[in-house]
């Protein structure tokens, strides 16, 4: 397997955009399930799914955390494109990219790489 020699602000970019996303999903997590208030429903009954077909009243997301689920997602695609479209890539051979790209989501060591298939 090849090893790649990443520049220091892709390195940086990509340890940026591993805490943006563990951020917002942190983030997500602490709001109600619905943006926009919503009244208590339930699933109707034939539904594989094997979950609760109870759910309760939602008081939706107040308008401060919007803002902060939009500047994460916002710092999130800024990041994930300045990765992308680094001229580092340039360098790489064409079929060798994937896996180039997969070893920079695996270089810093922050675990599996969960959520980082966007980038």
């Amino acid at each position: 397997m090849t090893t790649y020699d990443y520049p220091d602000e892709l390195l940086k970019a990509q340890q940026s955009l591993n805490e943006v996303r563990a951020s917002l999903k942190a983030l997500v997590k602490t709001l109600p399930y619905s943006v926009e208030p919503m009244e208590a429903w339930q699933r109707p009954d034939g539904y594989w799914l094997a979950t609760s077909p109870a759910h309760p009243a939602s008081p939706g997301w107040s308008e401060q955390e919007q803002n902060d689920v939009a500047t994460l997602r916002a710092r999130e695609r800024d990041l994930a494109a300045a990765i992308v479209t680094h001229a580092f890539w340039n360098e790489v051979a064409g079929p060798e990219r994937p896996d180039a790209r997969s070893q920079l989501r695996h270089a810093l060591g922050n675990g599996d790489g969960e959520g980082q298939e966007a980038a």
